[in-house]
């Protein structure tokens, strides 16, 4: 059947936080010493990863993390506590987390703009659909590519995480389009995969840095359009 409309993931498929953004701020230990590469990669994995559960945390903290992509204040109790179990001091772990919550700060795969254009241009409906505690339609205004996505649809505005169907849901609702002429593109299969169970196709995307890959966005789209 024929694909009337693409819903896509945000962090590690349209858009990714590199960890040259985390050393930028140039993150030392309670003893003042610097970070090492292999060490901002595990952190910067800790911030970003779609699913799993890196540090362990209290009554309080777990409440935090199960449900850190529902309220932003839970969204920061959260990921502040996971970078003071990775040895990052207070000052710096403000400094990173609000780099974090910067949609600006959060660099396009290099074939994002084209794949967002090409759909738009061939009638195609677009939806963002996101696991996150903060606004990042800044990061589409900023480059003209909101006028190609029809509908955001984020976690803490409509109060459902992936993989619960209700949010792929409001997305479908949002556009008009029935689930079994929707593709699901993300980087989780556990989290985006979700989408299936509405009868949503599905592609698998390799949340790798930007620059290790250029084109697969535009080969799903391609795959997936001819």
């Amino acid at each position: 059947m024929a694909i009337e409309a693409v819903l896509f993931d945000f962090s590690g498929t349209l858009f990714r936080l590199e960890e040259s953004e985390f050393r930028a701020l140039e993150l030392a230990d309670g003893n003042g010493r610097t970070f090492d590469a292999h060490e901002v990669t595990e952190i910067m994995q800790r911030m970003t990863a779609p699913v799993g559960q890196f540090v362990r945390f209290d009554a309080e903290g777990q409440f935090a993390w199960d449900n850190r992509d529902l309220d932003p204040a839970l969204h920061r109790r959260a990921y502040l506590e996971v970078l003071r179990a990775s040895g990052v001091p207070p000052q710096s772990a403000a400094r990173l987390y609000e780099r974090l919550i910067d949609a600006d700060a959060w660099t396009p795969y290099p074939d994002t703009g084209a794949v967002l254009k090409t759909l738009h241009a061939n009638g195609i409906a677009v939806a963002v659909v996101s696991n996150i505690a903060f606004d990042i339609r800044p990061a589409f205004a900023h480059r003209g590519w909101d006028r190609y996505v029809t509908a955001f649809t984020l976690s803490f505005e409509v109060g459902a995480m992936k993989p619960n169907p209700l949010i792929f849901r409001d997305a479908l609702d949002r556009l008009g389009i029935a689930s079994d002429r929707a593709l699901m593109v993300g980087d989780s299969r556990e989290a985006d995969g979700g989408a299936t169970a509405l009868g949503c196709s599905f592609e698998l995307v390799d949340p790798v840095p930007t620059s290790e890959r250029p084109d697969a966005l535009a080969a799903v789209i391609q795959r997936r359009l001819t």
